[in-house]
């Protein structure tokens, strides 16, 4: 490893690949941790190729996490311990790196916007973003709760992310598939009900340094709908009339500041509502489905190496939008797929930033319930929305495969991992 000058020493948990690269970029040494179960022994060479050590360990396992971070804490000198990855592992190593003085967020605070019930208490005690809600404790609860509360509700995971779990219950048999999808999914509770929230929906991407909140963009999101709300595709930045755009951004701000929260990305769902901005739920890490990329694509900003040049002491600022970045989501239907072509034409294309199909012939395509089964993705730009939204159209046509479908409801659905929850 090069030690030449550096920014500080920094122990990383659950870091993917190109965040400690841009992390040694911006000057740090970086020591890493991960579970070997969520990632290929590949991919964690690259990760140790960028870091001084990565050490492994069961992220749910959370007193050997602990006591790991500790270890490497005290061993090496740390200075920042962060958490970039997914929010079921979070809150142990946030604890830990709070108690020895090394965390720039309380554990409160991030535990304030990852747990919906917590957020949804918070919010709705000060007046924020007030939606009627419930928590069930386990499963059994959901229906008597429903039953008092009514229809129609949205049910999902306190915990959960990627479309995991969540559904608009309008009838008994709503609620029955829902169970069903949780039990099979083993999707543990708690649980929260919530009022069904109609209007366009909107992911809002903030970098706070210092307890100042930097509104990165905000990017409309397009869904499948109910039941299952699977995100399909996002366009950034959102074409928003002014006066929606600062009051969304008010409400996050808002969100952020109740939270307590002092350094480092946010993801915040909002829904437009007809009596405003209502936050559906929040995130203290970088948003997924290659928000960041289409944030670097319309503006130049790396949201990824940002957060490590504002840890530096740098200030950070988002430019102005320079052009409209687009994601699709390719939705196949479920089968074997027999041939597929056209991929190596949509990547040449001048305006495809990403392109990301990970099947080849022989392989069974999932039927898509979440967004851990959809079946990958491209990343476009163009001049103006409706441009972006043709080109992802072009670029679903480009695509051609050959499929042969399943033969009954169960096949091409994807087995459920036996330990972690599919990463976003």
């Amino acid at each position: 490893m090069n030690h030449s000058p550096t920014a500080g020493r920094l122990l990383m948990v659950m870091p993917y690949e190109q965040l400690v690269r841009k992390a040694v970029e911006a000057g740090f040494r970086v020591w890493s941790i991960w579970d070997p179960a969520l990632r290929p022994a590949a991919y964690l060479d690259k990760v140790a190729a960028h870091s001084e050590a990565l050490a492994l360990v069961d992220f749910e396992d959370e007193a050997a996490l602990r006591t790991l971070v500790a270890r490497m804490a005290v061993e090496n000198g740390i200075q920042h311990v962060l958490h970039l990855g997914s929010e079921s592992s979070m809150a142990p190593v946030v604890a830990e790196a709070e108690a020895l003085g090394l965390s720039p967020n309380r554990a409160e605070s991030v535990r304030l916007l990852n747990d919906k019930n917590a957020m949804r208490r918070l919010l709705n005690r000060n007046g924020v973003s007030v939606v009627r809600a419930r928590e069930a404790a386990a499963l059994g609860e959901v229906e008597p709760l429903l039953a008092d509360f009514g229809l129609p509700a949205v049910v999902k995971p306190a915990n959960s992310a990627g479309s995991r779990g969540i559904a608009l219950v309008r009838t008994a048999a709503d609620l029955a598939e829902w169970t069903e999808r949780v039990k099979s999914a083993g999707i543990e509770g708690p649980y929260i009900v919530e009022d069904f929230l109609e209007g366009p929906e909107f992911s809002v991407e903030t970098l706070t340094v210092g307890g100042r909140h930097e509104i990165v963009g905000i990017t409309a999101k397009q869904t499948s709908g109910p039941p299952g709300f699977v995100e399909t595709g996002h366009v950034h930045p959102a074409p928003l009339p002014a006066v929606d755009a600062q009051a969304i951004r008010s409400t996050v701000t808002a969100l952020l500041d109740l939270a307590g929260y002092t350094f480092g990305p946010a993801h915040t769902e909002v829904i437009l509502t007809p009596a405003g901005p209502r936050i559906v739920e929040s995130q203290a890490r970088l948003g997924g489905d290659r928000i960041p990329l289409l944030v670097e694509v319309a503006t130049g900003l790396d949201m990824e190496a940002a957060v490590f040049r504002a840890l530096a002491g740098e200030d950070v600022r988002t430019p102005a939008p320079r052009r409209y970045a687009s994601v699709g989501f390719f939705r196949l239907p479920a089968g074997r797929l027999e041939s597929v072509e056209g991929l190596a034409e949509l990547g040449a294309e001048k305006h495809v930033h990403a392109l990301h199909f990970p099947y080849g012939p022989g392989d069974v395509l999932p039927r898509t319930t979440d967004s851990g089964t959809r079946h990958g993705y491209a990343v476009v730009d163009a001049p103006s929305p409706d441009e972006a939204a043709q080109r992802i159209d072009a670029a679903f046509a480009a695509l051609r495969t050959t499929i042969t479908p399943s033969t009954s409801s169960t096949s091409g659905t994807p087995s459920i991992p036996s330990k972690k929850e599919a990463l976003s």
